[in-house]
């Protein structure tokens, strides 16, 4: 048990560091996704958050403090795009008790599948304090979609994709599960049930099994 925070603070952005959307691989388009997945998995891994100024809407330019941020950007694409994940990220993080509850207790945290580096994916389980309420959480750290990937999970029903960072919304490619998939009554990574999911490029998704 431990209390932590996860940051990209300023000193990531300073003293020739570059930007975070500039420290990103590939063309303009895969840096804003890069940049997007990464923060699905920092929202979505346990630990309190933090991002500096600035990186929340993915200006180009590091941080100095003779000059202000570069708000001419910020309703232009991909930069409209990243502030509008941030802000639904943070209104998702609140509303998501799995998502917070349990951020320093390894009861909150479960991997699903964290070997699967031919494919770069990694999965695993966050889980509230009543042990009962839980978020999956998918990442596709490669700009190769991938259809039909298998992900185990505890529980059957349809599960409620509550965040893709591919949607169109957000800049990206608007590649997914139109929202929602079934579970199927087959074991995969030690869970009783999985989800055939389609993993858009340079994606987080969460998902959430829908109880009546």
């Amino acid at each position: 048990h431990e209390n932590f925070i996860l940051p990209f603070s300023h000193d990531e952005v300073v003293h020739g560091k570059g930007a975070m959307i500039g420290k990103m691989p590939g063309d303009s388009w895969q840096k804003a996704a890069n940049l997007r997945a990464l923060y699905g998995y920092m929202y979505g891994h346990p630990g309190k958050k933090l991002i500096f100024m600035g990186c929340e809407f993915g200006q180009w330019y590091e941080w100095n403090h003779d000059s202000g941020l570069e708000w001419e950007h910020i309703d232009s694409p991909p930069h409209r795009g990243l502030r509008r994940l941030v802000s639904d990220l943070n209104a998702l993080y609140k509303s998501e008790p799995a998502l917070h509850e349990r951020d320093y207790d390894p009861a909150g945290f479960q991997w699903i599948d964290c070997n699967d580096n031919e494919n770069s994916v990694v999965s695993f389980l966050r889980r509230a304090r009543d042990g009962r309420d839980f978020v999956v959480v998918v990442l596709n750290f490669t700009p190769v979609p991938r259809a039909g990937y298998v992900v185990g999970v505890p529980e059957p029903g349809l599960y409620k994709e509550l965040l893709n960072t591919d949607a169109e919304a957000y800049g990206g490619s608007n590649t997914g599960n139109a929202g929602m998939v079934a579970s199927e009554p087959l074991e995969a990574h030690g869970q009783p049930q999985r989800l055939c999911l389609t993993l858009p490029p340079l994606s987080c998704l969460m998902l959430k099994v829908e109880r009546g």
